[in-house]
């Protein structure tokens, strides 16, 4: 059921991918801007802080920003995130990935996605491009990083939340999914409603749609999506 949602996701941008770079070690930004710019993306702003890069940024539009997880100036994890968030961004996290509750952290903040240092830049690029399209990128670090840390409470849902969640996430309209649970729109609103004030009493608030994939995913409602297109699982 996710091909609905992964075709409309994976939309082609018309634009130039809009990227920035916040990192606090200089040579790390400059190989990331240049391996943007190899590939045709625009780096819209690089600097060692978030705040910095923000105010770079000045409200041109940029569709990822690149986050590493533990910058210089002490800032937090999960502020960062917003930060860059309250960009209009996507924010695709690139760092050491041993880092367990910090990727745990910055996931539950509302990170697209985590791309180790150790990856090749190939990887990278194409994890900016399948951020930058929206899609939810699952990979083997995200879900090590979920596994590995017990704090990362899934919400319980019932089956038939899970049920609404799984065809909701999946790209069905919300009267779609009434009709093929046979149940009335009204009765699958009140569902959602659930799920979310559940997913928010764990500390995983999940105010949109697009929030609500992420939770499925992360949950295994739903298979996740990797840079390449694929559905995760191999």
């Amino acid at each position: 059921m996710g091909s609905t949602h992964a075709a409309e996701a994976r939309t082609p941008l018309d634009h130039p991918v809009r990227v920035g770079i916040a990192d606090d070690h200089e040579s790390v930004r400059l190989g990331i801007q240049a391996a943007c710019e190899n590939v045709g993306y625009e780096v819209v702003a690089t600097a060692a802080t978030v705040q910095g890069l923000v105010d770079g940024i000045g409200g041109r539009p940029c569709d990822v920003i690149v986050l590493d997880l533990s910058l210089g100036d002490g800032s937090l994890v999960t502020d960062n995130v917003h930060l860059a968030q309250s960009a209009g961004a996507s924010v695709l996290v690139h760092s050491i990935a041993d880092r367990v509750a910090l990727v745990r952290e910055a996931l539950a903040a509302g990170a697209a996605g985590v791309i180790p240092k150790s990856s090749p830049t190939t990887t990278v690029m194409a994890a900016v491009a399948s951020v930058a399209r929206g899609d939810v990128l699952n990979n083997l670090e995200w879900a090590t990083a979920i596994d590995a840390d017990r704090d990362f409470s899934k919400a319980q849902l019932g089956r038939r939340e899970r049920d609404v969640l799984h065809l909701y996430a999946s790209g069905l309209p919300l009267k779609m999914v009434a009709m093929q649970l046979g149940i009335a729109h009204s009765t699958a609103r009140e569902y959602l409603d659930r799920i979310r004030v559940k997913y928010v009493e764990v500390g995983r608030p999940a105010p949109t749609k697009v929030d609500l994939l992420r939770r499925a995913v992360e949950d295994g409602i739903l298979p996740g999506l990797d840079p390449d297109g694929g559905d995760g699982r191999g």
